[in-house]
């Protein structure tokens, strides 16, 4: 039988995050929502119980994490947990995401630079950023990379 969207294996997604105020998982969310939309298995997971191996195990993923500090990532489980992906993101397709409180988004800049020095594809060329609460559109451009993902 050809293989065809019909009997083809359900996609799975996976999306990793840190939250701190409750903004960046209600990204996470809207990217699952999409995802699943368009038809693939979910694991959502904070990155305090995100497994690395596994998360590479997929052709694509999403991380997602609010600037810190002076424009960072979070320094004791997201940065950690990011630079243990190096070497092992090799042609992987990543879509990050993260809200901001202040600043311009410099540290979605960095982390797309950092992810795509890896060898990683950044999904859409950049991160997905809103200031604060995700609005309207950081919503659509979410449930439409979480559509991307559950294609691959």
């Amino acid at each position: 039988m050809p293989n065809t969207k019909e009997n083809k294996k359900m996609n799975k997604v996976a999306i990793v995050y840190w939250s701190g105020t409750g903004n960046t998982e209600n990204m996470a969310n809207m990217l699952a929502e999409g995802a699943k939309a368009a038809g693939a298995e979910v694991q959502l997971r904070s990155v305090d119980a995100a497994d690395a191996e596994e998360l590479v195990s997929y052709e694509g993923f999403a991380l997602g994490c609010p600037s810190m500090g002076a424009e960072e990532l979070e320094e004791s489980e997201m940065e950690p947990f990011v630079s243990s992906l190096k070497g092992k993101v090799q042609g992987k397709k990543v879509v990050l995401f993260g809200s901001y409180g202040w600043g311009d988004g410099e540290w979605m800049r960095n982390w797309a630079e950092q992810m795509q020095g890896a060898g990683a594809e950044i999904i859409g060329g950049e991160g997905i950023i809103c200031n604060d609460a995700p609005d309207a559109e950081a919503e659509a451009r979410l449930k439409e990379a979480g559509k991307i993902l559950a294609q691959m």
